[in-house]
């Protein structure tokens, strides 16, 4: 390896580990926009507080901004938002107390339908039961046939 590639792939890996080490620090310090894209709106429902565009949630977003940049701590700040807008903020379900049916159901629809899936494919695959005999038929008379073939060959001499 020449040395002008060495001093690259050093340089590289330099930035990389740089770049690696500075989210964890920039992450404490901008969780407002994280959070903003985290919560729902109040104002628009199904959407996320960042994507809302009504004036409501422009206000609220720049609140809180302006609560992290005034050094107030994160869990403060969704305290303060949950107690205001319930867990109506939240993306999904809590999982805890009437939240966890959301988490359980899906669950359970799947286990009882894999269950009747299963029912009935080992239904399929039986093997089908024996069949009762078919009923014999009664003697033929003997008159009856030899009648019964006079008229068939009698017919069949016929023209047509």
């Amino acid at each position: 390896m020449s040395r002008s590639r060495f001093v690259r792939a050093a340089a590289f890996g330099l930035g990389v580990a740089l770049l690696a080490a500075a989210p964890a620090g920039a992450e404490e310090s901008e969780w407002g926009y994280a959070l903003a894209n985290e919560l729902m709106s109040p104002y628009c429902p199904g959407r996320a507080l960042a994507e809302c565009p009504s004036p409501q949630a422009e206000e609220l977003r720049g609140w809180i901004l302006d609560q992290e940049r005034a050094g107030v701590s994160r869990e403060q700040v969704e305290a303060q938002l949950y107690a205001q807008w319930g867990d109506s903020l939240l993306q999904a379900p809590r999982a805890e107390g009437v939240g966890l049916v959301a988490y359980f159901i899906p669950g359970v629809v799947i286990l009882a339908g894999g269950a009747l899936v299963a029912v009935f494919l080992r239904r399929q695959r039986r093997e089908p039961a024996e069949r009762p005999a078919p009923a014999r038929l009664a003697p033929v008379d003997d008159d009856l046939e030899r009648q019964v073939e006079e008229e068939l060959r009698d017919s069949s001499q016929g023209s047509w």
